[in-house]
């Protein structure tokens, strides 16, 4: 380890991490020394370019497919992860699935039951494999992405609000469970980043078709980026953080700060 690659000799698996918030947080990770699983669904294209963007900073990386809906294939990411670097000290779970926008009402059964496999059932399963090598290690990371959404828990984004705040249940519980054994739990709740999601929530809702329009209402100016949740999520897993466990941070540029806050 080195100050100025960091977390050298430490590796981490970062679910959905072909674009967006995953592939940014895949990027810091990678740049600071870490040995980098880059999950993807289907785009095996844009798993490659992250695997080499983080190549070309002397890192290592290696992309693996697998569905977080789909049980068999989250184990098999987490044999092929172990199997590519001999252990996993850090999990980021970040992979997730927009809901459809309808009321409780309207909203099918299956509909929670997929964001709910997705966001938490994988990450639950994920823990499940790796926690146990994992308290092998010197020190052990696990960082939930969550979302700011939950502060407002809105009008037709049920499914989508149940399954985050069951990652974080998940995430807090397991950070009592686990903080004997030295595993850091944390959770970490974008706003509105700039990616191809936040690109379709904004079009859909406000008809923008380019979401940075927005930069300048923002309290600091601009939305947030990828690399805004990478180095929080860096941060987390560095020697700054190792006092910190079981914590909630939001990273929204103060959207949701009440002038009283200010």
């Amino acid at each position: 380890m080195s100050e100025e690659r960091p977390l050298a000799g430490r590796v981490a698996l970062i679910t959905g991490a072909s674009r967006g918030i995953g592939r940014g947080i895949a990027l810091e990770l990678g740049a600071a020394g870490a040995a980098v699983v880059v999950n993807y669904n289907r785009n095996e294209e844009a798993a490659a370019e992250v695997v080499t963007a983080i190549e070309e900073l002397g890192g290592r990386a290696v992309a693996v497919a697998a569905s977080m809906a789909e049980p068999e294939q989250v184990d098999a990411l987490a044999d092929a992860a172990v199997e590519a670097f001999g252990f996993v000290d850090a999990v980021v779970a970040n992979a997730g699935v927009a809901s459809r926008g309808a009321s409780v009402v309207d909203t099918e059964p299956e509909e929670f039951e997929r964001l709910l496999a997705t966001h938490v059932l994988s990450a639950a399963r994920l823990a499940r494999r790796l926690v146990p090598q994992m308290r092998a290690r010197p020190r052990g990371d696990i960082v939930m992405i969550s979302s700011s959404e939950l502060a407002s828990m809105r009008a037709g984004g049920a499914p989508y609000n149940v399954a985050k705040a069951a990652l974080e249940a998940l995430a807090f519980t397991l950070a009592h469970e686990e903080i004997g054994n030295g595993i850091h739990v944390n959770v970490v709740a974008p706003g509105l980043i700039v990616t191809d999601m936040g690109a379709r929530l904004v079009r859909a809702k406000l008809g923008l078709d380019d979401m940075t329009e927005l930069d300048a209402a923002q309290p600091l100016g601009r939305l947030g980026r990828p690399a805004d949740v990478g180095r929080v999520v860096n941060f987390l897993l560095s020697e700054g953080a190792g006092y910190v466990t079981g914590q909630r941070i939001v990273v929204d540029g103060g959207a949701d700060a009440s002038p009283t806050d200010q």
